[in-house]
Order: C-alpha cells, then structure tokens, then sequence
C-alpha cells in the first residue's frame, strides 16, 4: 500500500517511509492512497488481539518491507487484554472497552509499542529520534515503549502545570534514550513545536526525525486495530453495528474509529466526547473550524485546541465522516463519575467520563437501537487527586503504576522556541 499527504503536496510514499518521517514534508499527514475494502465475515474476531490485528492490517502493510514482520510487531506489542465489559446491569447496551491494561494504563500502550517495534526494523543506521507532544498520556507510554531500544531515542514535550502529578512522573522517569521536555505554554505549543523541527529540513535530517504523536500513522493503525475488533465482536453476537462514544483530544482515537467504518467494517454512529476545548464542537455546530488556545480541564489528555488529525477526518469520504460531538464539562465530568459510580460501584477516569456523559445524552431510542462501546482510555489511579474525592474511597494503583513510583524523574525545562529545542536536540546527540 501506498500513503499521500492530506495536503497534496509531497511524494507518494510507502508505509515504511511514512513511519520514519513521522508527518509528510509538505506539513501534512500520511493517509492511505486508497482505502482497501474489508469484509467482517472475512475476520475472526474471536481470536487473540495480536492474532486478529495481524490478519486486519494486513492490506496496510502489503508490498512494504514491514510485511513478513506483521504478526511479531503484534504479538510484542499488543500482549495485554481490551476486554468489553458491561459495568451497569441496568444498561446492557452499554459496553466499555478497558484500553488501560497495558504498562502505563491508558490507550496510548498500543500505539507506542507497535510504532515502536515497527522502528526496530526500519531505523537502519543508527537511532531515529522520536519527537512527541504529549497532553498527558502519550508521553509515559512512548518513554516506556522506547525505553533500552537502541533503534530511537524519545523526546518528550509536554506542558508545564498542565497533566497530573502521576502523569508527570512517569513521563520523566524512563531512562538515558528518553529524555523529558517541560515547555513554558500548552500542549498545542508543544504540538506546533513537533511539526516546526519536522519542518526545518536540516533539523530533521541531521537527527532522523520522526514522531510517536498520532500524527504518525503508525500510531493509528492499532487504535484502528482494536476499535474494529470490538465492533465485530458486537455484530456478531448482536446481529446489530455498534455504535461508539470517543473521548477525543488530537481527534487519532476517533479517527481510527471513524477508518473501521469507512472501510467497511460494522460501525454505526459515532460521537465524539470533547472537553470544555470546544474547536470540534463548534465545527460541528457551525461548519467552521477555527483552531483555538487550549482550555485547562480535568480530563487534561483531551486539552487540545488544534487537533492534528482533523486533516485526517476531512480526507474521508463524506459518507464516513458522519458523527455527532458532545461537549461536556468539568462539573459534568465530577459529577459523571460520582453518579456511575454510585450506581454501579464502576470508576471511570475524567477522560471515559466524559464518553459515559455523552452517551447518556442520547434518547432512548438512541441507545436502545444498537449495543454501544465506549473507549475507557485511562485508569482511574492516574488521576487520584480528581477521582477519589468523588467517590469517597483510596484507588488502588496496577502493579505496573505502582513501580512508576520508585522511579527517580529527570526533565529540562525550555521555552515555546525552535531554537531552544534544536539546541536541546544537539547536546543529546553529542553526549550519546
């Protein structure tokens, strides 16, 4: 398979060369040339993640030098469960898919461990340098995917005051091919920093730039991965397409949802969950997408005011762009929480909170009409200091968060500037 720009300008590439560039030189994001078409009786859903990834990705990775390597890039990197569970005996078209099972407790584990298997392949001559924004999730899982590969070292941008105390420190705790970046400004200042060093050729090419941001679209194809596997799961025990409710930040997760339908697979409708960052919801109210300063809120992964991937969802066809956007509050995620809680005994994080709210604004008809899954993101320890107070209880962190604590965190502190971060990237290179 061949990939394009969204935005025309630059050379077809394959899929091993839009791994490594990470964004297209043109400033825009690789997208397949042509959509394949998939058949939902053709796929097993049935079998094992990895398994079942392997066999849908396959069209992507065909005549790329990555083929032969599909099914061990899988099997490394998707080695924890995303099990659909009904936490609410009241309400059976409900099903939540757990996306934090892996080593850092949120969705981002699948994207990073794949993309990073794909670059023990491909980086060649020594390390690429991966470059990634982080709004608070992206960067744990990244640092720990990366973590004593020899093929990358991991720079990590987040902003500072903005992600959680735990979030923070496991993202500056991973070792010497990981480096933590705090930035003075938010995340889209951190985003517009990634794609300015990708701009500047001779930057990217004196490091060997590339990403682990969703604009990566090797970052894609796993939350592709599982979306569709949970959607037949549904259909066939259902006779009935799914729909999904989508926490949505850089707008990759939804995207990837909204890909499983345009190719055929047994999606229905599709809402997106947004915070009080309201650029995808005005544009869905008005038409206009006007890019705004990023608002802090306490699902602060989602705290994007520029996302990326709404290059990604206008290159769709028009008939599977269809989706409805639910903004919802700070107040109404606190109070989300305590209520499902209250009713079921079941914790969600801010971000799944907002998913639940989203869906429980949509008629009865709505939800009686299909079964529906709703992507819970993030465990709930990751934000104690919101959630316990909510529901009157201590969170009990996974083995694999609790060792996060011993870890001592190192980070450096720059400015919103090219220039500092050039800097910064040329002090890395010569003290490795």
């Amino acid at each position: 398979m061949r990939f394009v720009s969204t935005r025309g300008r630059a050379p077809e590439v394959s899929l091993s060369e839009a791994l490594r560039n990470g964004a297209a030189p043109d400033g825009g994001l690789y997208v397949a040339a042509e959509l394949p078409e998939l058949q939902a009786a053709h796929l097993n859903a049935d079998v094992p993640l990895a398994e079942f990834a392997a066999a849908l990705l396959q069209p992507f990775f065909a005549d790329d030098e990555l083929e032969p390597d599909l099914p061990a890039i899988c099997a490394e990197a998707f080695d924890f469960p995303a099990p659909l569970v009904t936490p609410d005996a009241q309400h059976t078209n409900l099903h939540v898919l757990e996306l934090f099972h892996g080593p850092t407790g949120a969705f981002k584990d699948f994207g990073a461990r794949f993309l990073m298997g794909c670059f023990d392949r491909i980086a060649g001559d020594g390390p690429l340098t991966v470059l990634a924004a982080t709004s608070g999730d992206t960067g744990g899982a990244v640092g720990c995917a990366a973590e004593r590969r020899s093929s990358v070292r991991a720079v990590i941008l987040f902003p500072k005051g903005r992600i959680s105390p735990f979030q923070e420190r496991q993202l500056t705790c991973w070792g010497d091919n990981v480096q933590a970046i705090e930035v003075e400004g938010d995340f889209d200042e951190c985003q517009r920093l990634v794609k300015a060093a990708f701009a500047d050729s001779s930057l990217s090419k004196q490091h060997r730039l590339t990403s682990a941001n969703s604009i990566n679209v090797g970052r894609l194809l796993p939350q592709f991965a599982y979306a569709a596997q949970a959607a037949l799961r549904l259909f066939h025990s259902t006779g009935k397409e799914p729909g999904f409710v989508v926490p949505s930040g850089n707008l990759g997760h939804g995207f990837a949802v909204l890909l499983a339908r345009a190719v055929g697979l047994p999606v229905g409708a599709v809402v997106l969950a947004t915070n009080a960052n309201r650029t995808l919801s005005d544009w869905h109210s008005t038409g206009n997408y006007e890019p705004r300063p990023s608002v802090q809120t306490l699902a602060n992964a989602m705290d994007v005011g520029n996302p990326s991937n709404f290059e990604r969802l206008s290159a769709l066809p028009p008939d599977a762009r269809a989706l409805r956007v639910e903004l919802v509050t700070d107040k109404q995620i606190e109070a989300r929480i305590r209520a499902e809680y209250d009713a079921s005994g079941y914790v969600y994080c801010p971000h799944s909170a907002t998913a639940v709210e989203a869906w429980n604004r949509l008629s009865d008809a709505e939800r009686s009409e299909r079964p529906w899954i709703v992507a819970a993101t993030a465990h709930p320890f990751k934000f104690a200091e919101t959630v316990e107070p909510l529901i009157g209880r201590n969170l009990e962190p996974t083995p694999a968060l609790a060792a996060i604590l011993d870890r001592p965190p190192r980070k450096i502190r720059i400015g919103a500037s090219l220039d500092e971060l050039g800097q910064t990237l040329r002090q890395r290179a010569a003290a490795a």
